[in-house]
């Protein structure tokens, strides 16, 4: 019997910090104060990607995802929260979020993901990806002749996709208008950009499924879920023996 997954998350939030407390030098930075000394509020848009929690911190997790990938769903609802709870707010960790382009309709939702302030994208991010199977179900659900326009990838495609598919009005209902959202999916050198990144991510990291992860600049092979990423981050900030 599977477990709810907010209760399976705080679980494992609360092992993850019974295992890892004082594991790590404290951050060398103090939290901003206008984030009330939570980490996890500081995002920062970076190269390839957004940068979530201190920039200092020692650990640096890079997670690569799809938006059409439905482990990483998966993993937006069950490993995130203990990940923001235990790790990102106390400042231990950085979090990258990197997209992985699959499709065509995964190059519409990541402009989309990216589309206005920084700070914003964490609120972004996860309501495009606990939506998903609302959405992705619509995506499958669509003549094949439809299907065959969103993997064209141009202009024209992404906004279909993003308007058939009821995306632009999940952000619209979260406070953002219209012209902004539709001015990003149909910015052609942004499209480019991420489509550019995912190449550089695929030739440095030599990635072969999402939801992966790098620790510390090195692919963790053979982890692609929080079942997998948990022993290894516990692993990280266990302890250290006298």
């Amino acid at each position: 019997m599977t477990k709810p997954l907010l209760f399976a998350a705080a679980a494992a939030a609360l092992m993850l910090a019974a295992g890892g407390a004082g594991a790590q030098p404290a951050a060398k930075s103090l939290a901003p104060a206008e984030n009330g000394g939570n980490w996890s509020a500081t995002v920062k848009r970076t190269a390839r990607g957004h940068a979530i929690g201190n920039p200092d911190a020692d650990a640096k997790l890079i997670e690569f995802i799809s938006y059409t990938c439905p482990h990483c769903a998966d993993f937006t609802a069950r490993g995130e929260p203990p990940l923001d709870i235990v790790l990102l707010q106390p400042g231990k960790v950085t979090l990258e979020v990197r997209p992985v382009i699959r499709n065509g309709i995964d190059l519409a939702v990541t402009l989309l993901a990216q589309c206005g302030d920084p700070a914003g994208f964490k609120g972004r991010h996860q309501a495009l990806m606990l939506n998903q199977a609302t959405w992705l179900g619509k995506a499958r659900g669509a003549p094949q002749s439809q299907m065959q326009i969103w993997q064209r990838g141009d202009k024209a495609a992404r906004l279909n996709a993003v308007n058939a598919l009821g995306l632009t009005e999940l952000l619209v209902q979260r406070g953002q208008s219209r012209a902004q959202l539709d001015a990003c999916v149909s910015d052609d050198a942004a499209a480019k950009a991420l489509l550019a990144n995912d190449e550089a991510d695929a030739t440095e990291f030599g990635i072969t499924g999402t939801p992966s992860f790098a620790l510390d600049g090195k692919l963790l092979e053979e982890v692609h879920g929080w079942e997998t990423l948990y022993p290894v981050l516990s692993a990280r900030f266990a302890p250290k023996a006298d």
